[in-house]
C-alpha cells in the first residue's frame, strides 16, 4: 500500500517507494508551485494518466546524465555542423508542452494533460521550468522542456518532428548546462534513446546524494539565454 496525501501532507521518504510498479511513492495531493517544487527537490515527480488520481515516483535506479558524459554519435555531429536549424530557448514553453503530449506511435494515449500544461506553465512563469527549442524555416520542430533547481536539471519529456531535431536541442541543453556548472540532469526512466546519449542508471541512494548536494548550489532564475559558441 501506498499512502494518499492530503494538503499539508509531507512526502513519505523515498526509500518506501515501491518496487513493483518500481518507485511509486505516493497518490493525491496536488500540482501547486510548492508541492512540485517540493517533490523534485525530494527526488519524486508526477506521472499519471489523465481523468485518474496523481502518481508520484521515485525509482530505483535512476536514469541520469552527467554533462560531461553526453554522447554525440558522429551522425549527429554532421547534423549539428549542417547549423539548417535555430535553437531558442524559453520562447514557446507551452508549445513545446502540447507537442510531446501529442499521440505517439505505438502509444494509446499521453500523460501530459491540459492540467500538466497548466502546472508547468506556472512553474515556466516563475523561471523555474525551461524549454529548449529547434526551429527550421521558423517552424518549431523539436524540443524539450524540464525544471532547474540549484545545479540540478530534471527532464521531463521532449518530441521531435525532424530527424534529430530533439536530439539537437538537447545537445545545446547539456552543453550550456555544463558551461553553468550543472552537475547532472535527471532522466527518470532508463530509455535506448537516453542511453545512445550517454546517460546511465544509478542507485537511489546515490542520485538523492547528488541531488542535495547540487540543490545547495546558486543558480539564477528567469528567462534562460544561451551562448552562441556552444561546442557541437
Amino acid at each position: 500500500m501506498i499512502p494518499w496525501l492530503y494538503p499539508g501532507d509531507a512526502f513519505p521518504p523515498v526509500t518506501q517507494a515501491l518496487r513493483e510498479p518500481n518507485g511509486l511513492l505516493a497518490a493525491g495531493g496536488d500540482l501547486s508551485p510548492q508541492r512540485l517544487v517540493d517533490a523534485y527537490r525530494h527526488g519524486i515527480f508526477p506521472w499519471f494518466n489523465p481523468g485518474e488520481p496523481i502518481l508520484w515516483w521515485s525509482p530505483d535506479p535512476r536514469m541520469v546524465l552527467f554533462p560531461r558524459e553526453l554522447k554525440v554519435s558522429r551522425s549527429l555531429r554532421k547534423t549539428l555542423k549542417k547549423r539548417d536549424y535555430e535553437v531558442r530557448v524559453d520562447m514557446a514553453f507551452m508549445d513545446v508542452m502540447r507537442n510531446c503530449a501529442a499521440p505517439r506511435a505505438g502509444q494509446p494515449g499521453t500523460w501530459i494533460s491540459e492540467e500538466m500544461v497548466a502546472a508547468y506553465s506556472r512553474l515556466h512563469a516563475m523561471g523555474l521550468a525551461h524549454s529548449v527549442e529547434t526551429w527550421r524555416a521558423g517552424e518549431l520542430v523539436g524540443g524539450l522542456y524540464g525544471i532547474a533547481l540549484g545545479k540540478m536539471f530534471y527532464g521531463e519529456s521532449m518530441f521531435s518532428r525532424a530527424t534529430d531535431a530533439s536530439k539537437i536541442a538537447f545537445v545545446h541543453l547539456v552543453r550550456q548546462l555544463e558551461r553553468w556548472s550543472f552537475g547532472m540532469i535527471d532522466c527518470q526512466m532508463k530509455t535506448a534513446h537516453l542511453a545512445s546519449l550517454g546517460a546511465r542508471e544509478i542507485p537511489r541512494a546515490g542520485f538523492v546524494q547528488h541531488l542535495n548536494q547540487l540543490l545547495e548550489l546558486p543558480n539564477e532564475y528567469g528567462r534562460w539565454q544561451f551562448d552562441h559558441d556552444l561546442p557541437e
